[in-house]
């Protein structure tokens, strides 16, 4: 579902059911299998001497750079919004309708994760689990202030409830493929990378990439992925 923030307002039901389809059915199921299922990158540290091969403990590549992939490539291809660029390239700020909402939003995608980290242990006796969901909560907390401070004090010199939510994402994002391997102090050095790179990556993507991403699909789970 990741791909229907970079294109909303753009495409029909019809064609994202069919986007859909195809992912699950082919895109998914393969780099999954690459992955999670004894495939060739999760076997590249015992056949190619790399380290532990390709580790990725609940997503963060599977899950959320394929889907930060495709929302570029998608956004690109269906072109921006009506008014989004001017003439000379530059952009124009669309602002969300309503951002309290988007905040409720976040924090039910935040609450979500738990089950999405956490549960992928597979087992509630794992005593991993209590890791997991501390490391889960550090990286999203740090994700947003991260963000938050690098918009204010470095960026636009005022705070920005949008970009703070986008900075628990990233941190979000950027943990899930971690969190069961890493300490605190690591987990909230990898939040704070994230809700940094998610205010660069929005700018690069809108300013110097010209692609047309209403929520910050592409920096959030793409670069952070």
């Amino acid at each position: 579902t990741i791909p229907t923030g970079a294109l909303a307002e753009r495409w029909k039901y019809l064609s994202f059911f069919i986007y859909g389809w195809f992912v699950g059915t082919v895109i998914y199921p393969i780099y999954g299998n690459w992955v999670w299922g004894g495939g060739w990158l999760s076997t590249l540290g015992k056949n190619f001497s790399l380290g532990h091969g390709h580790v990725d403990f609940a997503g963060s590549s599977v899950v959320h750079m394929t889907g930060g992939v495709i929302s570029i490539i998608g956004a690109w291809l269906i072109g921006p919004r009506d008014g989004k660029f001017n003439r000379d390239g530059s952009p124009n700020p669309i602002p969300g309708h309503n951002i309290p909402m988007a905040v409720i939003g976040t924090f039910i995608l935040a609450f979500g994760w738990f089950g999405f980290n956490a549960g992928s242990t597979l087992s509630g006796t794992d005593l991993r689990i209590g890791v997991i969901a501390t490391n889960t909560m550090l990286a999203s907390a740090a994700g947003a202030v991260a963000a938050t401070l690098w918009m204010w004090i470095l960026r636009f010199k005022k705070p920005d409830p949008s970009m703070m939510c986008n900075g628990m994402l990233a941190g979000l994002v950027a943990i899930t493929a971690p969190c069961a391997f890493v300490n605190s102090i690591s987990a909230c050095i990898i939040g704070l990378i994230a809700g940094v790179l998610v205010v660069e990556a929005a700018l690069f993507v809108e300013r110097k990439l010209k692609v047309d991403d209403p929520v910050g699909a592409i920096a959030v789970h793409g670069f952070n992925g």
